[in-house]
């Protein structure tokens, strides 16, 4: 039978030699691979967060796993991400597909059930998201925008032409247009 409370000195040894050294490879893999790394989380970005955990918990914890086959690991995995947030700053196409596109769920005060379903965002979350914002009213409101990392943005309402903050956003029977525009 297997020890479960104490399996000898070597054993702890070498977790905490291996989660010291596995900590100050990834620490210096996430310096070297810039801020983006450790910006606010999409989707895509919490896969690699959580990746990036799973690979340093089985550094420290499995005996079958080498320092190095995980630091190999570590970097290969932030250098996938650095390649994609790359292409994704270059290539629109690729930015789609990555991060996704932001939705417009509520439009000069008007709330739009359809956009609201496909988010899975309630009236009541919208209403929130507007006082947190400071603001009484529906009414005051130019836009609620559901964000690629899933936050609820609030746009105050503006006069004439609408809020230049709301050119990337994707609108009710406006995908036709925004794709012609497309950078």
């Amino acid at each position: 039978m297997d020890p479960i409370f104490f399996d000898g000195g070597a054993a702890l040894w070498r977790v905490a030699l291996s989660s010291v050294l596995a900590y100050i490879g990834l620490v210096a893999m996430l310096r070297v691979s810039g801020r983006r790394t450790l910006s606010k989380m999409n989707a895509f970005d919490l896969v690699v967060t959580v990746a990036l955990g799973s690979i340093l918990a089985s550094i420290v914890l499995s005996r079958d796993v080498t320092l190095a086959q995980g630091g190999l690991a570590l970097a290969l995995l932030i250098g996938m991400q650095y390649l994609v947030t790359w292409s994704s700053v270059r290539l629109p196409w690729v930015r789609r597909l990555v991060t996704g596109e932001p939705a417009l769920l509520l439009h000069r005060g008007e709330l739009l059930p359809g956009a609201l379903r496909v988010a899975r965002v309630t009236p009541a979350e919208i209403r929130a998201a507007v006082r947190s914002a400071g603001l009484a009213s529906l009414d005051e409101v130019e836009a609620v925008v559901l964000e690629t990392d899933g936050e609820l943005s609030v746009v105050g309402r503006v006069e004439g032409d609408e809020a230049s903050s709301l050119a990337d956003v994707t609108r009710p029977g406006r995908r036709a247009d925004r794709a012609r525009r497309a950078p």
